[in-house]
């Protein structure tokens, strides 16, 4: 009996090995491929003209193939959706922790998740019927498809991901921490802010940078309510053009073999590049956070 529990533990170990490796080697395969098909944009544009050139236009005679507005178009978009998630999710996730009732934090924590399943199409969908007009009217725009909209549909879409991990968080933290600061005379808010969240810290910082993971990928909803102009933004209301959206908008037209083709898929490596550096450095932290 005890060496069969041992042979079951001993094939569930490797099959867990087996799961862990597998996914390593789907990530390395996925750049892989990138990196063969993305590399060839340098036999006809320079890294340098790649990244930093200002006119994307794929089709003209010869092509120009300049990023840099696609780039600065999506960090404004994820910046602008950060400065409006992040106070938000951890605020909410304070609240639903530590603030609201039993009985309210769990149809709280119910419709967080609800919120993380709707799909970014309907969101984008809202965003296009509803959001862009009422914008467009309210500030008097030439029009609603701006890199604000973008970044209101992203921050939406980045709240769940905020609130679920931020209150991980603050639930991790050992209760006698916050018990010791009332015992020392600290009102609940006091023990909250000097204690509770200093506790949390590692884990709600790997929360919002999980966050601009999220949002910066983002493809369909961005696409819908960005107006899809690859010129350098100037303000969060002009029209912008983001990396995901481009590569989503042109790929099927692209021709195949074309520089077009080919630096649709080296901008799938800069996404690749940067969606890595973001979760690594939010697995970091999370892992900082737990050795303390």
């Amino acid at each position: 009996m005890k060496n069969l529990r041992r042979a079951k533990e001993f094939v569930i170990e490797k099959l867990i090995l087996l799961c862990g490796l597998a996914s390593i080697l789907f990530v390395v395969l996925i750049f892989v491929f990138l990196l063969r098909e993305g590399v060839s944009i340098l036999k006809t544009t320079g890294i340098l003209s790649f990244l930093g050139g200002r006119f994307w236009y794929p089709i003209s005679s010869p092509p120009r193939l300049g990023i840099l507005p696609l780039i600065l178009g999506s960090l404004l978009v994820t910046a602008g959706a950060v400065v409006m998630a992040v106070p938000l999710g951890i605020g909410a996730a304070f609240y639903i922790a530590e603030v609201a009732p039993k009985r309210l934090r769990t149809i709280l924590k119910s419709c967080v998740e609800i919120l993380a399943a709707i799909p970014s199409v309907v969101l984008g969908f809202v965003g296009i019927t509803v959001l862009v007009p009422f914008l467009k009217n309210f500030l008097h725009l030439p029009t609603g498809l701006t890199a604000f909209a973008g970044s209101l549909m992203l921050a939406f879409m980045a709240l769940p991901t905020i609130i679920s991990i931020s209150e991980d968080a603050i639930n991790a933290v050992p209760r006698e921490y916050k018990d010791g600061a009332l015992a020392l005379g600290a009102t609940h808010w006091q023990a909250l802010r000097r204690v509770v969240i200093h506790g949390a810290l590692p884990g709600i910082i790997a929360a919002a940078m999980l966050g601009i993971g999220r949002v910066f990928g983002e493809t369909m909803a961005v696409m819908m309510v960005t107006g899809n102009a690859a010129v350098i933004p100037h303000s969060l209301f002009e029209p912008v053009r983001t990396l995901t959206a481009t590569i989503a908008a042109e790929m099927g037209e692209a021709a195949k073999g074309s520089p077009h083709y080919f630096a649709l898929f080296a901008i799938g490596i800069v996404l690749f590049l940067i969606s890595f550096a973001i979760n690594l450095t939010a697995d970091l932290l999370l892992n900082r956070g737990k050795k303390k």
